[in-house]
């Protein structure tokens, strides 16, 4: 077991990420690009996964988010570098203690109906994302709204959310302290207006085909479950004389090659993502088309820390997290500019300077042998082996990884892992109910730039705390942060609890994301940004032709 580990683990690896990679012979589809707008005006996008809800408020996931963002629109929206910019909202004033916003919203705003957004409308729309009878995973994004707290944990009405129509088109916002970073709050798909007639007639169904009414630049117009969500603009947008894409479908397809297939035949205008082992392919036979760029995200393995064998055994818990050898995963296995990860919030974060782990700068032996002393003291040995369940969502890169960090596992210490691979909704019903689940892959992306939107999630009361992590320290410190004006100190008190967090090991951070993806050379207005925020809206269709191979 001590002999050479990442010999054998690479081998395994290697054998993954080369297997099946047919498209070596292929030819690459070239294209001539004229200079003006193509006549169809289509954007067809893969987008990974179903989206579990439409409805804004319970909504969890990137996929999902993807659609949000085109069908509705918050005060504050984001230009196609990710910079905030007036949305719903025309401008906003801010008073002088920074802690009330007013918002002008725009006299031409109107819904996909043609009713005209108002003010009243975002207060119902944020006492309804608060309150918790509404089941919103998210919710805690709106903590630095005054009450906000008291509300979504129950202990307060929703009407005493700190938000007020001052008339029908000025909405006013009270922050229970300043929050330099409350614009970008909303942007994320918690804060979105929803329309109250709507949601009171039809209920859960309101965000279905022909019931649906969304303020955004886009309408739904069909949802076929496992096969595509079709967007058309919305005439009434208060921008819509602006906006050139005429529809746009999401195509939730889980399998990276499948999707990459469907790219090559000319049927997705840009890909979610990429397989890893057709990494290098691509990158030689696809260059004008292939986009990587950095992405404010963390990949990582979580423990369920409520439920035996990891509740109440740190060594356990350090041991796997030293056994994986990070440099292995993001050189070998995805190969495309992943940084490893060694703290939890990634670099690059406005206002922030990460926290690693105290063995980030061992030698992966040094690590190794920590694992084994550890793995000993937590009770398990060659005569009683770990066997623990690895979960992963239904996709081949996920798979990929999980299949290597149960190799390193076996070969470092022994561990006997059983993967287990579900499709996106159940794995998240079930890292969620904590009963079932041991290991789990996850991935993070920050909704907004800015250390909290990390630090949050792992609150003990968070609705996306999934590993059950809870530290009454750690609690404390991000109440302190939240508080705190001077930003030196809040920075002080977000990097002690990400000290705290990383050092009761709840999770393995493994790498931070980059984005990889296809995307058709005829597709303008694309911007790469660090939220990998791309709304149709700012996109067209160039006029093109496919060029005889």
């Amino acid at each position: 077991m001590n002999a050479a580990p990442s010999r054998v683990v690479l081998s395994v690896i290697l054998a993954l990420v080369l297997g099946g990679c047919g498209e070596r012979g292929a030819e690459a589809d070239r294209y001539e690009l004229g200079e003006g707008l193509a006549a169809t005006q289509e954007l067809r996008r893969g987008n990974m996964s179903e989206p579990e809800t439409l409805d804004p408020h319970r909504a969890e996931g990137v996929p999902t988010a993807n659609i949000l963002r085109d069908l509705f629109e918050g005060l504050v929206t984001t230009a196609p570098d990710a910079e905030l910019v007036p949305g719903a909202a025309a401008r906003w004033e801010v008073s002088a203690d920074g802690r009330v916003y007013t918002f002008f919203l725009r006299q031409e705003g109107r819904w996909s109906n043609g009713d005209p957004v108002t003010a009243h409308d975002f207060v119902y729309s944020l006492r309804r994302s608060a309150n918790p009878l509404t089941g919103s995973k998210y919710s805690q994004i709106l903590y630095p709204i005054l009450n906000a707290p008291e509300v979504v944990n129950g202990g307060a009405s929703p009407e005493t959310l700190g938000v007020r129509a001052i008339d029908d088109m000025t909405l006013e916002i009270t922050l229970g302290a300043p929050t330099a970073f409350f614009p970008g709050l909303l942007t994320h798909a918690t804060t979105f207006p929803v329309h109250r007639a709507s949601v009171e007639q039809h209920g859960d169904r309101f965000p279905r085909p022909g019931n649906l009414v969304s303020n955004g630049a886009y309408r739904l117009t069909d949802w076929v479950v496992q096969s595509h969500v079709t967007l058309e603009r919305n005439p009434h947008h208060w921008d819509n004389g602006n906006t050139i894409i005429d529809r746009v479908t999401f195509y939730p397809i889980e399998d990276q090659s499948t999707e990459m297939n469907r790219f090559r035949a000319g049927e997705l205008d840009w890909t979610y993502e990429l397989p890893n082992r057709q990494f290098r392919w691509i990158r030689d036979n696809l260059p004008d088309q292939l986009v990587v760029s950095p992405w404010i995200g963390s990949y990582y393995f979580g423990f369920n820390t409520t439920q035996p064998p990891f509740k109440d055994n740190l060594a356990l818990r350090m041991a796997l997290s030293l056994a994986v050898d990070r440099e292995i995963i993001t050189e070998q296995v995805s190969g495309v500019g992943e940084i490893p990860a060694y703290s939890w919030v990634p670099p690059g974060v406005d206002n922030y300077d990460t926290q690693p782990l105290p063995f980030a700068d061992w030698t992966q032996e040094q690590r190794h042998q920590r694992a084994r002393e550890l793995y000993e003291e937590a009770g398990y040995g060659p005569d009683n082996p770990l066997k623990v369940e690895l979960r992963y969502n239904t996709q081949e890169n996920h798979r990929i990884i999980s299949t290597a960090v149960a190799s390193m596992w076996r070969d470092v210490l022994g561990v006997e892992t059983s993967l287990l691979n579900e499709e996106f909704k159940v794995f998240l019903q079930n890292r969620r109910e904590r009963r079932i689940t041991q290991v789990f892959r996850a991935g993070w992306i920050g909704d907004y730039n800015d250390a909290n939107t990390f630090a949050e999630i792992m609150h003990s009361s968070h609705g996306m705390n999934d590993v059950g992590y809870a530290n009454p320290e750690y609690d404390r410190l991000l109440e302190l942060a939240a508080n705190e004006v001077d930003v030196d100190i809040r920075q002080d008190y977000l990097q002690q609890a990400e000290r705290l967090f990383l050092a009761d090991h709840a999770l393995i951070p493994v790498y931070f994301y980059v984005t990889k993806r296809l995307v058709k050379p005829y597709v303008g207005g694309w911007e790469n940004n660090i939220m990998d925020f791309h709304m149709t809206r700012h996109m067209f269709i160039r006029e093109h032709r496919v060029l005889p191979r």
